[in-house]
């Protein structure tokens, strides 16, 4: 039955999302804020199917912690569920992401209306640049940021390296940041065709202000924080280091 609720919950989601990507096409005339309202819905329908489909549901901790002005967010990265959950879950944002994603058609189309900092990975200060630059104007227009500082997704119970350019941008900018553990690849693991039933926990931790703090006491601060509480939430041993087998 996993495996078939699984297939259908796919096929759910890759039809929907290439009709919101058509529709989402038609809302480039308006404001960020009115093709952000548009677009979070189909985020908020995956989320429901995930529940009705999957039986996999998600519990959140320290909502109290969510400021009511823009911040950047520092979050734990294995799953994809991350990236369409927290769309629901904090205030109108956008993404630190690979420029290659806005290529993709139709797709890639309607995330670039969502005003992404795309960057080219290879490009090295150049693209740490560009996520202090571009990030710090979205935060001026009251829109929150996303950056995984791990980069790509990591297995559950392994630790890879946090990047410094979402303390960077905070640094620069003043922004506070809010970091945010959670377990969802025990549930729907990176590259997986199979989803758990369950209920993933998303922890959101306290407000790490920047002021007075270098980048790397930032980004050690909420690196150390999201590990130590994804030690408490995980069911899975933490942490490993990046290379050693999960």
């Amino acid at each position: 039955m996993l495996f078939v609720r699984s297939l259908i919950f796919t096929f759910n989601k890759v039809v929907s999302a290439l009709i919101m990507a058509v529709f989402s096409l038609l809302t480039f005339p308006f404001p960020f804020h009115v093709r952000y309202r548009f677009t979070v819905l189909w985020a908020r329908y995956i989320v429901w199917t995930l529940k009705i489909i999957c039986h996999l549901d998600y519990k959140i901790e320290g909502t109290e912690n969510i400021p009511n002005k823009a911040a950047i967010i520092l979050a734990k990265h294995q799953s994809a569920w991350e990236t369409i959950a927290f769309q629901g879950i904090f205030p109108p944002q956008t993404w630190v992401l690979k420029r290659e994603l806005l290529w993709i058609p139709f797709f890639g189309w309607a995330l670039a209306l969502l005003k992404p900092v795309a960057i080219n990975r290879k490009a090295g200060r150049a693209a740490i640049q560009q996520v202090i630059d571009q990030g710090k104007k979205r935060l001026d227009e009251g829109i929150w940021i996303m950056i995984f500082p791990e980069g790509t997704r990591k297995p559950p119970g392994v630790r890879g390296r946090y990047k410094p350019g979402g303390a960077l941008l905070a640094e620069s900018s003043g922004y506070s940041v809010v970091p945010v553990a959670h377990n969802a690849g025990e549930y729907w693991p990176r590259n997986a065709f199979t989803i758990r039933p369950g209920t993933i926990h998303v922890v959101v931790g306290p407000t790490i202000l920047p002021k007075g703090l270098t980048a790397s006491e930032v980004n050690q601060r909420a690196e150390s924080w999201i590990e130590s509480t994804m030690a408490r939430i995980s069911t899975i041993s933490y942490p490993l280091d990046e290379k050693t087998p999960g």
